[in-house]
């Protein structure tokens, strides 16, 4: 089966956020899956330090005002929209001014990591899965990158699975070197379950902590396929996905990385 509706859920981009390899990758990515013949959508989270005069944000009022509820507490969603013209692609972004504005990504301007890290991932994929049912788009599939999309895969597997917009798409999941210090801890794990997300899901992965590796091996449990987005994800990792018994594609040099992952599309859609 040929894939043709790819899915986007990308942790951070060029022009939007500071130039990283993880965000060159999200930038360019989409695009030469695009420029190869499929239909793209990308979501990315309204980081605190994107500028929305310069990079021409604007809200969407038809897809935003769902409130996501988290540890009981409800918190709004805005959904923004900005073109890349060169490309010829429209950037989704999630916003909220608890979790997102005047907010940077990891860690504030003083080195300190932000406690609830783990709540805005939860933000973050159920507002792209809830944003996405409104669009009435159905992916193929949908490839996660980067830390904040890691609960993605869960979600669409167990509390989406009979959602038309998700039921037959499959999950990609690139796993990369850590990026945060920080256990999320037992809070992060009560706030998970959601619908039919229950904490056995992923009891014996967090059974005595949840830091960066926990929850890339709660992505790679719920995934058909994994990327490894650099050449220096932890051991554990990579041993966790090879018991998995799913693709895995190792890690590519820039040169030849979209192809691959186009190819490993392909793969993943049997």
């Amino acid at each position: 089966m040929k894939a043709k509706k790819i899915l986007f859920i990308t942790q951070e981009m060029v022009p939007f956020s500071p130039e990283t390899p993880k965000a060159k990758r999200g930038r360019f990515m989409p695009q030469s899956i695009q420029e190869l013949g499929h239909e793209i959508r990308t979501f990315t989270p309204k980081w605190g330090n994107i500028n929305e005069r310069r990079n021409q944000l604007h809200e969407v009022i038809r897809l935003s005002g769902m409130n996501i509820i988290i540890d009981e507490t409800d918190h709004p969603l805005i959904i923004k929209v900005a073109s890349i013209s060169v490309a010829r692609m429209q950037i989704y972004f999630i916003d909220n001014d608890d979790y997102f504005m005047k907010r940077l990504m990891i860690e504030d301007a003083d080195g300190n990591e932000y406690p609830d890290n783990g709540e805005r991932a939860i933000f973050y994929a159920r507002g792209v899965l809830e944003t996405l049912k409104k669009l009435r788009w159905i992916p193929d599939v949908i490839h996660c990158h980067g830390w904040i999309t890691a609960l993605a895969p869960l979600f669409i597997k167990k509390a989406y699975a009979d959602e038309p917009s998700f039921r037959d798409s499959k999950v990609v999941f690139s796993a990369s070197s850590p990026e945060f210090k920080q256990d999320l801890g037992q809070h992060f794990a009560d706030c998970i379950p959601f619908k039919t997300v229950k904490k056995s899901d992923y009891a014996e992965i967090t059974a005595e902590k949840f830091g960066y590796d926990e929850l890339q091996k709660l992505a790679i449990k719920f995934s058909d396929g994994i990327v490894l987005d650099d050449p220096n994800v932890n051991p554990d990792v990579l041993e966790y996905a090879a018991s998995r018994n799913v693709p895995v594609l190792p890690y590519q040099e820039e040169d030849k990385a979209m192809q691959a992952y186009n190819d490993f599309y392909e793969t993943v859609m049997g």
